[in-house]
């Protein structure tokens, strides 16, 4: 019986994609061999662990290996793994669609790419989308996997034209075969059947593959006597002989001093799918009690998915050069989510489970460890190395502010601010302290997501008349942060729009009093909106703004529960007004006049409008609020 063949449309970012690899001009084709050989060494990867709690899941092929086959005559290319193997639902999951976490960035990415006319190789190894760049090189391309555990394969092909196949087929064993069918356009400038082209590429970008890398080479040899020698006059035959095509060398077991920058750069390539080049990398080694090597990088650029939930991180965990286990989230905290690498504990089970690993005293110690070397590794970093660090994965950092408390002080000393003083620039806590005025009590801070509005917000005219600096906070992280760190050196943090600025006590004191009734008046008109109207500690030029109590929730932290789905309880601010301006006086003498007088709500209610859009906000009547300016106008001209 003739089995059925199935016909299903690729997801839209897949068709993209391929359209872009398809019709581009890419200067780094051979590429789309490293791809497939991680894929290939992922299969076998989970074999290996699930081989160890079920050993006979390998039956008898317990030689793990990837195998490169070149078809010279016919212009093939495979590549064909003894892994784990795919269901047929897997093939459709895996095959033609991109993992739901990355398609808002892969598109972004793919945008980018469009632009560029190009294919950026970041695309290919950062998305995971690392199967498709065969069809940089193939017109179709052809997949053979079997399950281990299963008895049928499922056979899958396309020719890159947005649309691909699936049929049950026969495969003598578990694992996958892709077959590359390779494009006569390409073969005009590169043979990928050529022996000496594909011992380069898997020397260049998977020598490092924990799992031999095999194809079968044809040799001329001379037939030898017993002895080994030439036997003289023998014709010469031709033998095929399997050859392992990569070293296998875990380099982090190797000795610091034998490993050029290069090897390192590799080795990050091969285990990150990052094209570009690490920021730095720590090679750790620690004997004694607590024994391991670790290798560990701290990538240039942020990865897409560092924010989502279902993130990988990017640590794996050996055992005397043993795979155990990869995405090992127990190994690091996760505010250094970002850091990738491999970490060799000798000591360690081979059969530990996850759940194991969180007990583990082993783990913990290697943790703690760990993170100091991570740490003194940032304290240590020159300044433009750092900032470009800070500029990827600061706000990350800041996470562990209120998540590690062990390691709270060094974090506070590693984050870094721009401020109202500083031209952009970052700037630390010891940097702010040291240039405090001599009269400047506290740390002043400012938390919103809009650095230009933060920049000119009324509630820093008193501090920026005093030429005291402020802190500008624009990351979400920062909410939680200014709760963890209440003080540095002894100095206080201080919300400049929270609370009293406690810079011109005596003068508040009078201006209560001489205000007291107007603004008792105008509370009543606002008395649905405001909790209390007070004069102003923190204006100077505008005439009022909206603040909090000193325990209140800040106007950003409001923004941000909102915007993430939470019922946020209605809470009344406070409306500051500046009585040192003209507007003010002119309207106590309304007020002195008449308190009854009609335009006296009118005007409260200005007042309350003017200091919503200081703060970036909406007013809730938008067609009184443009008749009132009006008719000011008009009276004024």
């Amino acid at each position: 019986m003739t089995p059925k063949t199935e016909t299903y449309e690729f997801q839209t970012e897949v068709k993209q994609l391929l359209n872009i690899i398809i019709n581009s001009l890419y200067s780094n084709r051979e590429i789309f061999l490293r791809e497939l050989i991680s894929n290939s060494s992922d299969a076998l990867d989970k074999i290996s662990f699930e081989a160890q709690t079920d050993p006979d899941i390998l039956g008898k092929d317990t030689e793990l290996k990837i195998k490169i086959i070149p078809d010279k005559e016919n212009q093939t290319l495979t590549v064909s793994d003894n892994g784990i193997g795919m269901t047929k639902e897997e093939v459709k999951d895996n095959l033609g669609t991109i993992a739901r976490s990355g398609t808002a960035a892969f598109l972004e990415a793919l945008e980018k790419s469009k632009k560029e006319e190009g294919l950026s190789p970041e695309l290919i190894g950062q998305f995971g989308v690392g199967f498709y760049s065969a069809f940089i090189v193939a017109d179709r391309i052809t997949v053979v996997t079997r399950a281990a555990g299963e008895e049928t394969a499922t056979k899958w092909e396309s020719a890159g034209d947005g649309s691909y196949t699936i049929e049950e087929t026969e495969k003598p064993g578990r694992g996958t075969d892709v077959i590359l069918k390779l494009s006569p356009k390409v073969r005009e400038e590169d043979d990928y059947t050529e022996e000496w082209t594909i011992r380069r590429i898997v020397k260049r970008h998977s020598d490092f593959v924990r799992y031999p890398v095999v194809m079968d080479v044809e040799r001329e040899e001379q037939e030898t006597d017993e002895n080994g020698q030439p036997v003289e006059g023998a014709e010469k035959k031709t033998v095929v002989r399997e050859e392992t095509l990569n070293s296998m060398k875990a380099i982090w077991a190797k000795n610091k001093n034998e490993i050029t920058e290069e090897e390192y750069k590799d080795f990050y390539s091969h285990i990150s799918h990052d094209w570009n080049p690490p920021l730095t990398h720590m090679h750790i080694k620690l004997e004694g009690v607590t024994e391991y090597t670790a290798l560990l990088y701290i990538p240039s650029n942020a990865p897409f998915d560092l924010y989502h939930p279902e993130r990988q991180h990017g640590v794996q965990l050996y055992s005397r050069r043993v795979f155990i286990m990869d995405n090992c989230r127990e190994l690091l905290p996760e505010y250094l989510r970002f850091i990738r690498g491999v970490v060799d504990a000798p000591d360690l089970n081979l059969n530990i489970s996850r759940e194991m690993l969180q007990q583990d005293a082993l783990v913990r110690n290697i943790r703690k460890n760990l993170v100091k070397k991570i740490l003194e590794n940032l304290e240590q970093m020159d300044e433009e190395t750092y900032e470009n660090f800070y500029n990827e994965f600061g706000a990350v950092l800041k996470e562990g502010i209120y998540s590690d408390a062990d390691n709270r002080d060094r974090l506070t000393r590693l984050i870094r601010y721009k401020t109202t003083k500083s031209e952009g620039k970052w700037r630390s806590l010891k940097d702010y302290v040291n240039d405090m005025k001599p009269d400047q009590e506290h740390i002043y801070y400012i938390t919103g997501d809009n650095m230009s509005a933060m920049l000119n917000s009324p509630h820093l005219e008193a501090l920026k008349d005093r030429d005291y600096e402020v802190l500008l906070m624009t990351d979400p992280v920062d909410e939680f942060v200014v709760t963890s760190v209440t003080e540095f050196e002894g100095k206080a943090l201080k919300s400049a729009e929270k609370g009293e600025l406690d810079i011109d006590k005596e003068e508040e004191k009078q201006e209560t009093e001489t205000y007291s009734d107007l603004f008792t008046k105008i509370q009543q008109h606002l008395d649905d909106k405001v909790k209390s109207v007070k004069p102003s500690s923190h204006l100077r030029n505008s005439v009022s703004c909206l603040s909090g109590d000193t325990y209140d929730m800040s106007a950003y932290m409001e923004k941000l529960l909102k915007a993430s789905g939470q019922t946020v309880p209605e809470s009344k601010r406070v409306l500051e007004l500046n009585t040192s301006h003209p507007v003010l006086e002119k309207i106590r003498q309304i007020h002195e006049n008449s308190q009854d007088d009609e335009s006296l709500a009118d005007y409260s209610h200005l007042l309350y409008d003017l200091a919503v859009i200081a703060e970036g906000g909406k007013i809730e009547n938008p067609s009184r609020f443009n008749k009132m300016v009006g008719d000011l106008m008009a009276s004024a001209i």
